[in-house]
């Protein structure tokens, strides 16, 4: 069998590796990237991985119309590639160009999906713009435990099309990881950090995509007292262009280059993010994790309930959550991951079946 994966951003090369693999004994992968040039990040972490990959299109920047003609554009080269290796079924993380494409041939179209509300609960009204575009052509919905199907049967499937997997997403990748004190000692003596200093390790939220309404500033604005206060090594993963950060924040450490991130994060003291998955990581990785999210999902509330982060949105409260970090009196609960099982065989089997 043919099988496309369309992918388009970071998290789903981790997440659809092992998924990958597993198909690749029986079946003919292709796997297709949005890493353009104004998202370079996607073929940065393909590359690590050694996933062989088409990479098409772009991300499309800020603006909604250029998002747009960035979609259509790679649309259009979708259906040249679905029809040269005459694929049968496409797999995505929600992508709107696959499942427009997919669905318009007339191909099963497989998605995965954690996050289909800016909220936890089941306000069809939060719901992400390519959710709204993507869930009602999908032929197969998969998702974890703590998303309602409630969401899914509103956007038009029936039960028998939604799987759900009894795991949060990012522990697929994180089971086999295996922290390399090595790797990262040689990351600190790249970028001249001393690790005997209070460690703090700093995500952007993805503030450019559809679903965020803005830019917030207030992490960005207590950059300098944590740095001041605490004596910290303050090193910042960027979301975009890095350029900047370096010169806003000269006292940090902004990395340039594509590493594992899992062993900064693993050895980090703390980690602060504005993001999802890699808040997941962290927590499940048992680093003390504040996330400064803009809204809370449903796995962030899953994570805050079971003590594995912290959220807040105000400058005040992340101080005090750095004091208790700095006082190692925030510890993540990691007891809990002890409930979620993965079975990717069963995976395997519904995508085929």
């Amino acid at each position: 069998m043919n099988i496309l994966f369309d992918i388009d951003m970071a998290k789903w090369v981790l997440f659809f590796k092992p998924i990958i693999k597993k198909l690749q004994k029986n079946h003919n992968i292709i796997i297709t990237s949005r890493g353009g040039d104004d998202y370079k990040e996607l073929n940065k972490i393909l590359n690590l991985y050694n996933l062989n990959y088409i990479s098409i299109g772009k991300y499309g920047g800020e603006n909604l119309e250029g998002k747009l003609k960035a979609s259509l554009y790679r649309q259009n080269k979708l259906i040249r590639i679905i029809k040269k290796h005459k694929i049968q079924k496409v797999i995505s993380g929600c992508v709107v160009d696959a499942n427009r494409v997919a669905f318009g041939l007339g191909i099963e179209n497989i998605n995965f999906y954690d996050m289909p509300l800016k909220s936890c609960n089941t306000d069809i009204t939060k719901a992400l713009p390519q959710i709204r575009l993507t869930i009602p052509l999908s032929t197969k919905l998969f998702k974890p435990f703590i998303v309602p199907d409630e969401i899914y049967l509103r956007m038009g499937l029936v039960k028998d099309q939604i799987m759900e997997y009894n795991f949060i997403d990012p522990l697929i990748w994180l089971t086999d990881f295996k922290f390399d004190k090595n790797y990262i000692n040689n990351f600190y003596k790249k970028y001249n950090i001393d690790r005997k200093k209070f460690t703090v390790v700093i995500r952007e939220e993805e503030y450019k995509a559809s679903y965020v309404n803005k830019k917030y500033p207030f992490l960005y604005e207590s950059l300098s007292e944590i740095y001041k206060r605490f004596n910290a090594n303050i090193i910042i993963i960027p979301r975009y262009e890095n350029k900047y950060l370096k010169k806003e924040f000269p006292f940090a450490y902004v990395i340039e280059e594509k590493i594992i991130l899992q062993h900064l994060i693993k050895d980090a003291d703390l980690f602060i993010g504005g993001g999802g998955t890699i808040n997941t990581e962290s927590c499940f990785l048992g680093t003390p994790t504040i996330s400064t999210r803009s809204f809370i999902s449903h796995y962030d509330k899953w994570q805050i309930d079971n003590n594995l982060m912290v959220w807040t949105n105000s400058k005040d409260k992340l101080i005090e959550y750095i004091k208790l970090a700095y006082e190692k009196k925030l510890k993540p609960n990691i007891k809990n991951l002890e409930k979620m099982k993965i079975n990717i065989n069963k995976i395997v089997e519904q995508i085929i079946n």
